[in-house]
């Protein structure tokens, strides 16, 4: 099989995946105020030729710290130490085969403030078609990285988030 066959191939089974239920992992495109512009660079290919499945958990972190800086929660002079948040839980619903060339971006939303939590929708798209090539929800539990434990979401982090996104 030639790899311009494989191509082809893995984007109709691509295709094919993208007509089973998600569990609603499908946000809402018009509702992000946050999108972050990123780089489909050479080394996120996979040998099929599109990004590799794991390079999205990179453009969602990435884009995930610009928003907390957006917000003023964090800086580019911090230490990540400091970020005070660790990763619980992600979930990647993958809708779009993603290539080298492909101007793309990385949409940010906190959909929800827990006690120790933030909820985060995020998608990858189609910068100029809007087309969906992923979407996800991340979990994100407050955490003091010198005690080594849970905390709670600053209150300064609650208003901002609160007031940014309207929740």
């Amino acid at each position: 099989m030639s790899t311009v066959e494989l191509v082809s191939t893995v984007d109709y089974l691509i295709t094919q995946l993208l007509n089973y239920p998600t569990n609603n992992y499908n946000p809402d495109m018009t509702d992000y105020k946050f999108f972050h512009p990123t780089e489909v660079r050479y080394g996120d290919l996979d040998p099929q030729g599109h990004v590799n499945n794991a390079k999205y958990l990179t453009y969602f972190e990435q884009a995930r710290i610009y928003y907390l800086i957006q917000l003023g929660l964090f800086n580019k002079d911090q230490s990540f130490m400091e970020v005070g948040v660790i990763i619980a839980d992600i979930h990647i619903t993958y809708h779009s085969t993603t290539h080298y060339g492909d101007d793309i971006k990385v949409g940010v939303k906190i959909t929800k403030i827990g006690t120790k939590s933030l909820t985060v929708e995020q998608c990858v798209m189609d910068a100029k078609t809007g087309k969906l090539m992923a979407s996800g929800t991340v979990v994100m539990v407050t955490f003091d990285y010198e005690g080594l434990k849970t905390i709670s979401v600053p209150d300064e982090w609650k208003q901002k988030i609160s007031e940014f996104e309207g929740i």
